[in-house]
């Protein structure tokens, strides 16, 4: 037991899921929907079967300190895995579950692990293709055994088999035995950062890191045993371990997972969440959808959306925040709900959303705003893997759409002199695995972890604001800063526009790429009948061009209002001929750009952007889903942006 630590408080998440059954042990703790039908667990049933998957691990000679892969969509049955592993004595670790066998391989190898457990044929055939390469994999466990019927099952088992195997064992009291031991500082969890920078670090998450993180961050949020989320994130991911895993253990609430990704939209209304997070990235899809919706309706229609989500815009904040709101704002407001903001919200499946946040990157003032006016109450919160996710969360009334919120519960945060943001808590991870050097660089000697990103804390609120990317922040020729996830931001605010990468450090001015989004600038161009027959073509259209023209003279309209960005406008544009993808290496599997990756790749783009030609011819390699490579080759337009004047800048 750990020095200091309670008795009477859980120390692990075995320990969580005791007190789970004790105390709500009826109660549903998993739903998943399959075959179009929701089934659930209580967490009675959750345990037992739990249970049954750690006595069967037992049985195939698990060892206390084993590292046990699981890859596979979210399903409560790899949720389970997580918890069997722990009870086995051994540490969980989640991969993406859409990463490349090079990638699954360079994981399985890292931490050595001696099992996987996996969801379904295409993991079973990743590990497959790289299985000479893992001298340590001993076991797969498939979940899923369709298309597996003639695979040789010499070191491979299906998930029910073991559980039958540990029903059967008579090794409760070594799992019991183990359980005994795990203590605040047992290894929780390990999870793989993206890489946006190299190889992916494994971040290794103690029972103190996740209990306490969740124990804070529950409080925070008054969340309760009646909550619902939606389990849809990938499972790798630190966030959906601490909202599945974590917070789902200490609360005590119910993790729904969705049938499919395509069906994740309906699986949401049907569930209607009270605990919701997304990344920027699905609200702004579901933002674009909603316009895309709003361009193919009737006239009438198009004048009561805009009339009333301007009531909307007005009012929901300030109902939101507490605020004095008139009884005539009151009245529009309900009258805008009953009309258009209550059916959207249903629409969107977030009519009984409670606490909403949103992380990963910042997201656009504008699609901030807009569901604020509906009067969901998303939040922002900063966060990394090495912190167990929370450094900063906005408390209830103090919502901004410029800010990422106080420090967490427990968090301390310090500004070094070049800017960079630093900080302490329960929750700083114990080490990066075989990573000494890595690990000393980012915690120092009294848990002090360096984020990497630059930001600044308010004196008059106490909140923290990010400015960008620590090592992406430099300067301009002329000496003037360099922010580009700043503009990038508010262009992806625009439905047409998917992903943006800003140049300009040590240059003279900016420019940038642009991926159009295919969803919305598709719908435009059937409703224009425009004929396209690639996303290559369509992103050269004239008319799409000078959309996006239009749009990036808005966007440094908009930046040249802050003094101190103002030299961040965009002079030069092109629309890329593909999207950024992972599978090209040009993203992370959490969709973060790798900014010098895509500056190394596409470096006679850049070149072009900035010696004034007006096109140019590439050809680029590109990773089909089938796995196979291939070559696409495109003359891109490049284009001039309207830039606000010197005189304007300082008028405004």
């Amino acid at each position: 037991m750990a020095t200091g630590q309670p008795q009477a408080r859980p120390v692990s998440i075995p320990a969580l899921l005791a007190r789970n059954v004790a105390q709500h042990g009826a109660k549903a703790a998993y739903r998943e929907k399959e075959f179009g039908i929701w089934q659930s667990w209580s967490w009675a049933e959750a345990a037992q079967e739990i249970d049954a998957l750690a006595l069967g691990l037992l049985t195939l000679g698990a060892n206390v300190g084993d590292h046990i892969a699981i890859v596979g969509r979210n399903r409560p049955a790899l949720y389970w895995a997580m918890v069997a592993a722990q009870k086995a004595g051994c540490v969980p670790v989640p991969l993406y579950q859409d990463a490349a066998a090079e990638e699954v391989a360079y994981a399985l190898d890292h931490c050595g692990a001696r099992f996987a457990i996996v969801g379904d044929q295409e993991q079973v055939d990743k590990i497959a293709e790289v299985r000479d390469q893992l001298t340590e994999l001993e076991h797969v466990i498939y979940l899923d055994g369709r298309g597996l019927r003639k695979y040789d099952h010499a070191a491979m088992t299906s998930y029910t088999d073991v559980q039958a195997a540990g029903r059967a064992s008579d090794m409760a009291s070594t799992m019991a035995d183990r359980i005994a031991v795990l203590d605040y500082d047992s290894t929780c969890v390990m999870l793989y950062t993206s890489g946006t920078t190299g190889r992916p670090k494994g971040v290794v998450l103690s029972n103190r890191n996740v209990i306490e993180t969740s124990r804070n961050s529950s409080d925070f949020d008054h969340l309760k045993a009646g909550d619902e989320v939606l389990a849809y994130l990938p499972m790798a991911w630190v966030g959906d371990f601490i909202f599945s895993i974590g917070q789902a253990m200490w609360a005590g609430f119910c993790v729904n997972c969705p049938e499919s990704p395509d069906t994740m939209q309906s699986d949401l209304r049907e569930i209607g969440p009270t605990y919701y997070f997304a990344p920027p990235r699905v609200f702004e899809m579901q933002l674009t959808n909603v316009m895309i919706r709003m361009e193919d309706a009737g006239r009438f229609k198009k004048w009561l959306f805009h009339k009333y989500m301007a009531v909307g815009r007005r009012v929901g904040p300030r109902l939101l925040d507490g605020k004095e709101v008139s009884f005539s704002d009151r009245l529009q407001y309900r009258l805008a709900d009953w009309l258009v903001i209550g059916p959207l919200k249903n629409t969107l499946g977030l009519s009984r959303v409670r606490v909403g946040y949103t992380a990963g990157e910042a997201i656009g003032p504008e699609i901030f705003d807009f569901y604020r006016a509906l009067g969901i109450n998303l939040k922002q919160l900063y966060g990394q893997t090495e912190a167990t996710v929370f450094i900063t969360q906005q408390p209830d009334g103090e919502v901004r759409s410029d800010t990422v919120g106080v420090p967490s519960p427990g968090v301390e945060l310090r500004i070094a002199e070049n800017g960079e943001v630093f900080y302490r808590s329960p929750g700083v991870f114990v080490e990066y695995y075989k990573n000494a050097d890595s690990t000393a660089s980012t915690k120092d000697a009294e848990g002090w972890v360096a984020t990497g990103d630059a930001g600044f804390i308010e004196e008059s609120s106490g909140h923290l604001r990010i400015i960008d990317r620590a090592k992406d922040v430099g300067k301009m020729v002329d000496g003037s800063l360099f922010a580009p996830k700043y503009v990038e931001n508010k262009l992806k605010f625009f439905p047409n526009i998917l992903e943006a990468v800003v140049f300009g450090a040590d240059r003279d001015r900016c420019t940038a790429f642009i991926n159009i989004d295919l969803t919305a600038v598709g719908n435009w161009a059937e409703r224009n009948n425009i004929a396209y027959s690639s996303y290559q073509e369509l992103s050269q259209h004239p008319q799409v061009l000078d959309t996006i023209a239009g749009h990036v003279a808005d966007v440094n309209a908009s930046v040249a209002a802050d003094p101190m960005l103002a030299g961040c406008q965009v002079h030069r544009f092109l629309v890329l001929h593909k999207e950024l993808d992972a599978d090209d290496g040009e993203m992370t599997r959490t969709r973060k750009v790798r900014r010098r990756i895509v500056e190394e790749k596409f470096s006679d783009l850049i070149a072009a952007l900035y010696d004034g030609r007006s096109e140019i011819y590439t050809e680029t390699e590109v990773t089909y889903e089938d796995g196979r490579k291939g070559k696409i080759t495109a003359t891109l337009d490049i284009r001039d942006a309207v830039v606000a004047p010197a005189a304007q800048v300082a008028a405004e």
